[in-house]
């Protein structure tokens, strides 16, 4: 089993910035792929980015060259720039090992003036 949990989200202007943090324990020696996902209301959820285990990065089309994906260890990080009202979810860290994906709880960002 593997346990995430989210922190950083919150209330940004339009324009903002913000960095959240995805901290991963339990079976952690097991993962490949971490990313972030988000679901706004009314809307399904969306990856946003995805990171391999080899360091590959993927982004949604609507977050590139605005949003950075990283990872350390158990740590999965996306710095979120250039922050755009529709940019508001509800963003989850995601961790795929042997096969099984696990999801945090979430972590809400609104972008609101």
């Amino acid at each position: 089993q593997v346990q995430l949990v989210e922190s950083g989200g919150g209330l940004v202007q339009p324009g903002g910035s913000l960095r959240l943090s995805c901290t991963a324990s339990g079976r952690i020696f097991g993962i490949n792929d971490m990313g972030w996902f988000r679901q706004a209301p009314g809307k399904e959820r969306e990856l946003v980015a995805r990171i391999t285990r080899g360091g590959s990065t993927n982004y949604a089309d609507s977050v590139k060259g605005r949003f950075t994906i990283s990872r350390e260890n158990a740590r999965v990080y996306l710095q979120m720039n250039s922050l755009k009202p529709e940019d508001t979810a509800v963003y989850s860290c995601n961790a795929v090992t042997d096969g099984i994906a696990y999801w945090g709880k979430g972590t809400p960002v609104t972008v609101s003036s």
